[in-house]
């Protein structure tokens, strides 16, 4: 269907991503994804990418390890994430040379692999559209990538003094966020043709308020590929205990995070015929008896059966731009609650679950009892018709490629 709606228009279109990642975590799939839907329209998507090894065809890894270590003491050093990897940004717009794409989508930036001077000075004479997709808000503050937990504006005009100065990207010693902010919003305005992309409506609102402000700024939701992620019957690899499931997925469990604390006050309030099951990394040695704790699952088909086993998907992260792993659990059928906090309660329609004020773990627990009472199949049919209505993987690639389409023409 894509390929009918594009490609009759554009005999030709050459994209290239770059991104921290490549098939990894959710910006890293996004990528393959889009690269995937470019492919089946008869173009030809790229992916430069910071960290990993892959063997793809069109996909360009970005630096060494060695840089990438380098780059992430000195920035602890001296506070100046993205000034350093200076020889592999050099050879990263080489290879952007040889490509010569039409289009240089630019998604996350941060994470020691490029120099943004190089980076900027280059995009700002090579007369070839950009688009930026903001998946966190990193693009428009000196460092952070969230700062509503932290009720920080300073990013709608100058950010300086940064209360989270330790905290991703770290500096140990030098609070570097005026100049960091200074400098990111003079290349991006120094970029002629650029083209905004948020993930959810509050994110673009974001950005609406930023130095961003006088660019195209649209949403196009994240999207879910249903192919991978639907109800399914198959049982999971990982045993899981015949009790009422809440579920729970994130990349990292940190002692002292918002959605780690908030579990725990969780697992201290359900009676004995519910179990919780936490899923993704975490240095947590002994986790409270009737929460169950899975490392991070890579495999999608088996994420899918975990999502598909659970009663209910919790969600008590109180910052995110979108919320993926919400909009896969509702995919495979899964009622999901969520905090009133962010772009979270763009997520769920009524039918689909329930929104509860940020960090009232009181209201989460009540939400899983009206779930329980009610039944997981009340929702089901809810949550699917609000995933193919909003997140479709390729009613969402195709808003994308028509974007790129407008773009070019």
């Amino acid at each position: 269907m894509i390929k009918s709606d594009i490609s009759r228009e554009l005999e030709f279109l050459k994209i290239l991503q770059i991104n921290t990642v490549y098939k990894e975590k959710s910006t890293g799939r996004t990528c393959f994804e889009v690269k995937e839907a470019l492919e089946n329209s008869g173009f030809e998507g790229y992916v430069a990418y910071g960290r990993g090894k892959h063997n793809d065809k069109n996909t360009y890894r970005i630096g060494s390890e060695f840089e990438y270590y380098f780059h992430n003491i000195m920035a602890r050093i001296t506070g100046l994430q993205g000034y350093f990897s200076y020889y592999a940004t050099k050879r990263l717009i080489r290879y952007i040379k040889q490509l010569s794409p039409d289009i240089i989508h630019l998604r996350n930036l941060h994470a020691y692999y490029l120099n943004y001077p190089v980076l900027f000075k280059f995009l700002k004479i090579a007369d070839i559209p950009v688009v930026l997709n903001l998946h966190d808000c990193w693009a428009i503050t000196g460092k952070c990538a969230h700062f509503t937990d932290i009720q920080c504006s300073k990013w709608k005009k100058q950010c300086y003094s940064c209360p989270v100065v330790k905290s991703y990207p770290k500096s140990y010693f030098i609070d570097q966020t005026k100049k960091l902010y200074s400098d990111k919003k003079k290349w991006f305005q120094d970029i002629d043709n650029l083209t905004v992309v948020g993930v959810s409506e509050w994110t673009s609102n974001q950005a609406k308020m930023s130095f961003l402000s006088k660019r195209k700024i649209l949403t196009i939701y994240n999207w879910i590929n249903r192919e991978i992620f639907h109800p399914r019957r198959e049982k999971s690899n990982y045993p899981i205990k015949d009790k009422f499931t809440i579920l729970g997925v994130s990349s990292s469990w940190i002692v002292g995070s918002p959605r780690y604390e908030d579990f725990i006050k969780l697992s201290k309030l359900i009676p004995d015929d519910m179990q919780i099951v936490l899923i993704g990394q975490s240095d947590v040695v002994d986790f409270p008896k009737n929460i169950r704790h899975i490392p991070f699952v890579s495999d999608t088909n088996e994420l899918a059966k975990l999502y598909s086993s659970a009663d209910v998907y919790v969600h008590l992260s109180t910052e995110d731009t979108f919320g993926k792993v919400v909009a896969e659990a509702m995919a495979c059928g899964t009622p999901a609650i969520v905090y009133n906090s962010t772009a979270l309660p763009e997520l769920i329609d009524e039918g689909c679950g329930y929104v509860v004020k940020k960090r009232d773990i009181n209201g989460i627990l009540k939400a899983i009892y009206l779930i329980k009472e009610n039944g997981k199949n009340f929702y089901t049919d809810k949550c699917l018709l609000t995933v193919s209505k909003n997140f479709d993987y390729t009613k969402n690639t195709r808003q994308l490629l028509n974007l790129y389409n407008s773009i070019i023409n």
